[in-house]
């Protein structure tokens, strides 16, 4: 660790650079973690539930902005659900 500070204070060009990588580093980390946590349709165990779709609620967004989007059941798909449970 000592090597890396040295090194940052020869060169001090590389300290945006660095920045940069840690920030995108951090950034894609914390949306991984929001997504896995928040969202109902990404999963980690697919033996414990085969078919994560149907706990999906349709009256929530799932998107992470979503700009005037309207939800109605379609008729002929909710028969066929009906009828294969």
């Amino acid at each position: 660790m000592t090597g890396f500070i040295q090194m940052m204070r020869k060169r001090k060009e590389l300290i945006p650079l660095v920045g940069l990588v840690a920030f995108a580093g951090i950034g894609a980390a914390s949306a991984s973690m929001y997504f896995l946590f928040t969202k109902s349709d990404v999963i980690l165990n697919k033996t414990k539930n085969p078919e994560p779709w149907e706990r999906v609620d349709p009256s929530k967004p799932q998107k992470l902005i979503t700009i005037n989007q309207k939800w109605k059941p379609v008729e002929e798909l909710e028969l066929v659900r009906k009828l294969t449970k």
